[in-house]
């Protein structure tokens, strides 16, 4: 038959065109046709069912009325295998619990095993049985791994390559064919069969599967080196395995699966290793688990104890140190993190790199948490250095994390952006609980250049992923921006709401780094309020400088808050603290308008503008209000970098268009003040204390000369007051500017 075809095909006319239909490669010549596109072929792919396939065939042929996500999960199960999905709905006709069923759906489901014993595992040679019993352990295999698994050696690439032609439920997992795997029921019905075959030979299976463990070990995959050593269950293989040549196999990916392992084990198997209770603290710190951390390294030190201690290795002491070290980061312990990364150093291998390059990466946190930029920067491009060079994946996202914080601190906003984005590439899909910092970066970003929706969605990713990690300050942290950003929406009730929650975790877990943050958007709140409640008045005695500046505007007392903010600027200089450079040249630009000293006002806004155009802050200046609106405005009419505060500008009036109602100017009275002034008084009041002339009030507020020398005598009898002096005098005296 195959040569009479043969011969039709070698002699078939030009108009004719093949079409094969098979799951198995046909014995024809077809290669010379398949390379002048004159064949058709429908395979394995082309024939199985699609998930759309599937639902019809489950609710309209089979009228069974699955939801979705059973037929997904069904076709999922079955691979699209036609008889496996029919053989699905032949075993749940008359089923009561059709969910339960599905998620026990297996190959050794009796109908599906039935059909796979007679139709399939049967149908083969002892040689192929032996084989597919064998390397049914294996969740991939290639021809040498077969082989090495496999007794005698059995031609592994042979038998793999007549499995691949009769479409024995084997399915390719390259381009090369060289790796492979078996259909999901197939492998079911195969284990079974293996297991059943030695329910009194459990030892045979553990052989299969240390001879898979050696091959991986030895073509250097070892998370499936361990994967294989756990399910022989040779301890000491596993153990040596985790410890890593070069790696610890947590630091490479496999942190859940070593975790997995290690909580099996018996206390006593773990302190006859020190080292693996070294590791198990360690994979802890990985998944963001700080609870039962620090248990774990005593009980290593306790089982080092019992060992000689000639016979104690050094490098496991500077392990355990680098772990403290890093316990100390998500503390803010600058202290503990510098004494324990020093240990660390001190003690470690010079060869162990994965460790010395965490190490490295806490002196960098301390040396940030100092204010120390450069030192921190230095210290996260030699981690960097190392991590990368060894694919230290960690290491190199937190490293890569602390650059772009430094970035960001130096007011490099669209460097630190891309930098951040690399982070959360390095996290991976689910990502890494550690890249909420990465988001949390990417949000105050976009916040800063007023695109408040990719800040919503960055900061609620930051959330989920923050509430991932045990006892840091990364939630709390995460829920004061999503406050402030919710401040931004006006949506007073949501931030308030947030702010709540964020003030009670900072009170309970101790985090005073973030208390200035929290008064700080208390008093934002207070004032969008439009008022300022004795709830928020002990923020006159914060200790937080910055915090102290702007009391002193809303007092009226701007030579107080010009001293500060003057020792606050020097002490950033020094530092090289550019943030904090540009935002207290802002908040002196402002200090210099509470004291009516407009020159000075708009040259610091000058140096502010100048600090900010090329990274495009935004929000710097718009949260700022009125008073901002009134300087960039009077900048704008000098011609101070017209472009840039024309864009400010713009984006201040759309805020106020886009929350219908004016941009208000913090209210800046403790109390009531007696005979009122109105809104329209308040301001030739502040334009008074600005010092323009009648008729220039009357420009700016589009008020005829008459009208502003009325406004005048109120606000004169109002403050019982006869000359101007007099009245911005008592006007500051009422915290009325």
């Amino acid at each position: 038959m195959h040569e009479a075809l043969s011969f039709l095909i070698d002699h078939q006319p030009l108009q004719m065109h093949l079409i094969i239909m098979t799951r198995e490669e046909p014995k024809l010549p077809i290669a010379r046709l398949r390379a002048k596109n004159r064949l058709t072929e429908l395979r394995g792919n082309d024939l199985r069912f699609t998930r759309d396939e599937a639902m019809l065939f489950f609710n309209q042929i089979m009228g069974l009325h699955l939801s979705s996500a059973e037929v997904f999960a069904l076709e999922a199960r079955t691979e699209g295998w036609i008889v496996g999905l029919q053989l699905a709905a032949i075993s749940m006709q008359g089923c009561s619990n059709t969910t339960q069923f599905i998620s026990s759906f297996t190959g050794s489901h009796r109908f599906v095993l039935d059909y796979l014993m007679e139709e399939v595992l049967m149908q083969q040679s002892e040689k192929v049985q032996t084989f597919l019993l064998h390397t049914s352990i294996l969740d991939r295999f290639c021809g040498s791994l077969c082989d090495a698994v496999l007794p005698n050696g059995m031609g592994g690439d042979e038998i793999l390559a007549y499995l691949e032609r009769s479409n024995l439920f084997m399915i390719p997992l390259d381009s090369e064919r060289h790796w492979y795997r078996y259909h999901h029921l197939f492998a079911d019905l195969l284990r079974q069969r293996l297991y059943h075959a030695n329910k009194d030979k459990a030892e045979e299976i553990a052989v299969l599967h240390t001879r898979a463990s050696q091959w991986f070990e030895e073509n250097d995959l070892e998370i499936e080196a361990f994967q294989h050593a756990v399910a022989a269950q040779d301890v000491d293989r596993a153990a040596t395995l985790i410890e890593g040549r070069e790696m610890p196999l947590h630091f490479r990916g496999a942190a859940q699966p070593v975790l997995n392992w290690l909580k099996r084990q018996d206390a006593s198997t773990l302190n006859e290793r020190p080292s693996l209770w070294v590791i198990y603290a360690s994979a802890l710190l990985m998944i963001g688990q700080a609870d039962g951390i620090e248990q774990k390294l005593s009980a290593a030190e306790a089982a080092m104890k019992q060992i000689d201690s000639k016979e104690v290795d050094p490098d496991l002491i500077g392990h355990i140190a680098s772990i403290r070290a890093t316990l100390g980061v998500t503390r803010n312990e600058t202290d503990t993190i510098i004494a324990q990364s020093l240990l660390a150093l001190e003690q470690l291998h010079p060869n162990n790199l994965p460790v010395r390059a965490a190490t490295s990466w806490t002196l960098g946190v301390a040396y940030q948490l100092q204010g120390d930029r450069a030192a921190a920067r230095r210290a996260y491009t030699e981690a960097l250095s190392i991590s990368k060079r060894m694919g230290h994946l960690i290491i190199t996202l937190m490293a890569t994390l602390g650059t772009g914080q430094i970035q960001e601190l130096d007011n490099q906003l669209n460097l630190a952006l891309q930098t951040y984005k690399q982070v959360i590439e390095l996290a991976g899909e689910p990502p890494l609980p550690a890249a909420c910092d990465a988001y949390l970066g990417m949000a105050r970003i976009f916040y800063e250049w007023n695109d408040l929706e990719a800040a919503e969605r960055h900061i609620e990713q930051s959330i989920l992923l923050a509430k991932q990690i045990e006892n840091t300050d990364r939630l709390s942290d995460s829920e004061l921006f999503a406050a402030k950003l919710k401040l931004a929406r006006q949506d007073i009730l949501a931030s308030e709401a947030l702010l709540i929650q964020a003030r009670h975790e900072v009170q309970e877990r101790s985090y005073p780094h973030l208390l200035g943050e929290v008064q700080h958007l208390e008093l934002l709140i207070s004032l969008h309020r439009g008022g300022f409640p004795e709830a928020v008045k002990y923020l006159e005695t914060s200790e937080w400088p910055v915090l102290q500046s702007r009391m002193h505007m809303i007092q009226g007392n701007a030579s107080a808050a010009l001293a500060l903010l003057a020792t606050l600027y020097d002490q950033a200089r020094a530092k090289q603290w550019k943030n904090e450079q540009l935002k207290l040249r802002v908040l002196q630009a402002l200090a210099f308008q509470v004291q009516g000293d407009l020159e000075r006002a708009l040259q610091r806004l000058k140096d502010a503008l100048t600090l900010a155009e090329d990274e495009g802050f935004v929000r710097l200046f718009v949260d700022e209000g009125k008073p901002m609106l009134d300087l960039l405005t009077e900048a704008a009419a000098r011609r101070i970098q017209p472009e840039y505060t024309g864009f400010l500008l713009s984006n201040m009036h759309h805020e106020q268009k886009l929350n219908h109602f004016a941009i208000h100017s913090p209210p800046i009275r403790f109390e009531p003040f007696s005979d009122g002034l109105s809104r329209r008084e308040l301001e030739v009041l502040q334009l008074i204390a600005q010092g323009l002339s009648n008729q220039e009030i009357g420009d700016r507020l589009f008020l005829a000369l008459s009208t502003v020398k009325g406004y005048n005598r109120n606000i004169f009898d109002k403050l019982q007051v006869k000359r101007r002096t007099e009245a911005i005098a008592r006007a500051r005296e009422l915290g009325l500017i």
